[in-house]
């Protein structure tokens, strides 16, 4: 077959690909803008349709719980850290950022670990950080809470909304040939779950991040397809190795436990989530605030929920780049650097 080391034979490849159509889900927001941004999308034969799945974790964090931040936020005067596209994400109420003009208190931190070091040194304030992420960067939300533990700090949390793509993996398994599996999360978590998977028929190509190693990760992942038999490969072992990282599941297991979890436009998925143990019950917001249940639900002609699950094109929501656009988001995707809306939006909405 192709030369995988010579990127003007995948590119020739990918072009001219006759074969049987092949449907491959890039489940991770990097790859869907790096593709955009590299011009994939714009030379790949007809025959191959890319799906841009529930890989940012922003866009899945569902809109109860914005409306639990907003509660924080505005009803128990806590001071709100998190990451900056968060904050415009809309709940089903109203956004963080519009909370913060009603008289909230939100900080925009790099990390988690910035959270815990305000709650340090302003111990007149409750402190909340906003914990939404997947497998890479669950880790440093547990260092968090470590740490306020060490330092004896009692005016800081953590609201959870951690995820763990095994679930949405299984979840998304129907709506795609082979999954694109994102090359950081496996660096943390290994690559067994792919190898479970694959025992149970889902393919898959563990990708990296550069133009160079996506369009070999493709190239592979199309001529696998075209087999006809499931298979998984990791094409970015320079980085991801069979065990992962140890050290990192190992920290998140010692203070984290397993629990359904709520994805945007998905629904919910079994055991996908990870919270905070009982023991470290005092770190919780959700614990530690009784936050109420968060049932309102605002109904909108917004169609993030099918996006994300590869059933329509971002260009194929009826709201896309006129009443949804960057500046003026309706659904999650628009709002984040990793969204799928958000992508399409800024490299060209039907390619």
């Amino acid at each position: 077959m192709t030369n995988f080391s010579d990127t003007s034979e995948l590119r020739k490849y990918l072009e001219s690909y006759d074969g049987p159509a092949v449907r491959i889900m890039e489940v991770c927001g990097t790859h869907t803008h790096e593709i955009f941004r590299q011009g994939i999308r714009k030379f790949l034969s007809p025959k191959i349709n890319l799906i841009s799945g529930p890989g940012c974790p922003v866009c899945v964090t569902p809109a109860s719980y914005i409306d639990e931040a907003v509660y924080l936020a505005l009803e128990k005067g806590c001071t709100l850290t998190t990451f900056g596209d968060l904050v415009r994400v809309p709940g089903n109420k109203q956004s963080i950022q519009q909370a913060r003009a009603a008289g909230g208190k939100v900080k925009v931190v790099y990390s988690p670990i910035d959270g815990e070091k305000y709650a340090k040194e302003h111990p007149e304030e409750q402190v909340v950080f906003l914990s939404v992420g997947f497998e890479t960067t669950t880790p440093s939300d547990v260092i968090a809470v470590k740490n306020a533990i060490r330092d004896g700090i009692d005016n800081f949390s953590i609201l959870t909304a951690n995820k763990t793509m095994p679930g949405a993996y299984n979840a998304m398994a129907a709506s795609t040939d082979a999954y694109l599996y994102p090359g950081h999360v496996h660096a943390v978590i290994g690559t067994q779950i792919c190898k479970d998977f694959l025992a149970k028929g889902v393919s898959g190509t563990i990708a990296g991040f550069t133009g160079d190693e996506l369009l070999a990760a493709l190239a592979i992942t199309v001529k696998k397809c075209s087999e006809g038999k499931p298979f998984f490969v990791n094409a970015y072992p320079r980085v991801v190795t069979d065990e992962g990282s140890p050290a990192a599941v190992a920290l998140v297991d010692k203070y984290m436990q397993a629990c359904d979890a709520e994805w945007r436009g998905i629904g919910m998925i079994p055991a996908s989530g990870v919270e905070l143990k009982e023991e470290f019950a005092a770190y919780d917001a959700r614990k530690k605030y009784n936050i109420p249940k968060m049932e309102y639900e605002h109904k909108t002609a917004c169609r993030c929920g099918d996006v994300l699950q590869g059933k329509i094109k971002s260009s194929d929501c009826p709201l896309f780049g006129k009443a949804c656009n960057p500046d003026h988001p309706v659904g999650a995707c628009m709002v984040s650097d990793e969204g799928a809306c958000s992508a399409f939006y800024m490299y060209g909405g039907n390619v």
